[in-house]
């Protein structure tokens, strides 16, 4: 690390993979794969929910506001990591350091709270499916959705403010972009008040969501177990599955890198968890959604083939077209 009074200096350092310099042409292969697919299947989950009047539900439009976080999370720093794996270190000014951890918390806090106003749609859905429609109305999803920005917004402004504002002694990010934890690493005299803060914001913006999440769970397994019919209960539990599996992978993730000192931490390691909850998690989203989702696949083969799609439903094509042997085939003249 070069050291100094580097309060003025208006440039870091991105130090990226620089230890694995040997693998940066599979790892920009790999991850350059990954990030096209991942625009691809959110993009397209996006435009199915939107364009199918059938998936017009507060479920749906959550995962549609869910995919659109999930591009919008993963372009803040898939692009630094490309440019890294390419040219090796890079400079990133201090201005856009600072928007980029913005940006990234902004992002990250906003699908905290989102997958916890998912579990509180599938809470109400669940135990309360009689006053669901009334509950859960076009107002009230909304406002839920306006309120994750909200708590992104601020806990990305309060982590900013604070970092930025104070002197660093080093320049060189161990990291391949501008994370709260490897920054710390770079601040001037003792850095314990700049830890207090990255946890108490943590609990706020991890801890909390996912309290509300396990308890909505709780009363959801609860009224499950006591529903009499072995299909609805199957039925009530694969409407909830999809949506868990994603917050223990997010959850389980982001919580490793955020709740904990800052001795424990380890660049190598970090980077790892970074990876698995910046770039794996949102490829896995619309993935285990669409995959264990029967209506949005319905959608999917319906937008994809819509002859086809009927076909499936009537057991013939009804098209203008000439008569082909090969499959049942119902032309208008």
């Amino acid at each position: 690390m070069i050291l100094g009074n580097l309060s003025e200096v208006s440039e870091f350092r991105l130090l990226g993979f620089s230890e694995i310099s040997h693998l940066h042409p599979l790892l920009f292969v790999v991850l350059l794969s990954l990030y096209i697919l991942t625009l691809m299947a959110n993009t397209v989950i996006a435009l199915i929910m939107n364009g199918d009047n059938t998936l017009h539900s507060p479920m749906y439009f959550f995962l549609t506001q869910l995919s659109c976080l999930d591009i919008c999370y993963l372009s803040v720093i898939i692009p630094n990591i490309l440019e890294n794996l390419m040219v090796g270190t890079i400079g990133i000014s201090k201005a856009r350091c600072a928007m980029q951890m913005f940006f990234f918390l902004f992002f990250g806090v906003a699908e905290c709270f989102l997958l916890a106003a998912m579990s509180l749609d599938r809470y109400v859905a669940i135990c309360c499916p009689l006053h669901y429609t009334i509950v859960m109305n076009s107002r009230v999803c909304k406002s839920l959705v306006a309120g994750t920005y909200i708590c992104g917004t601020a806990v990305g402004l309060v982590h900013t403010i604070i970092t930025f504002s104070l002197p660093f002694c080093g320049f060189a990010i161990d990291h391949f972009f501008c994370e709260i934890q490897p920054l710390l690493d770079l601040l001037c005299g003792n850095t314990f008040p700049s830890e207090i803060q990255v946890i108490v914001v943590a609990v706020f913006a991890i801890l909390c969501p996912f309290l509300l999440i396990i308890y909505s769970y709780s009363r959801i397994i609860s009224t499950i177990l006591l529903m009499s019919s072995a299909e609805s209960q199957q039925k009530a539990f694969s409407t909830c599955s999809s949506h868990l599996l994603v917050v223990i992978l997010f959850y389980g993730t982001a919580s490793s890198m955020y709740l904990r000192p800052k001795y424990t931490y380890s660049a190598s390691v970090d980077k790892f968890l970074s990876l698995s909850y910046s770039v794996v998690t949102p490829l896995l989203n619309p993935t285990i959604y669409s995959l264990r989702n029967e209506e949005v696949k319905r959608a999917l083969r319906k937008s994809i083939s819509p002859k086809l799609f009927t076909l499936s439903l009537t057991g013939s094509f009804r098209t203008n077209c000439p008569d082909h042997s090969w499959i049942n085939t119902s032309c208008d003249v």
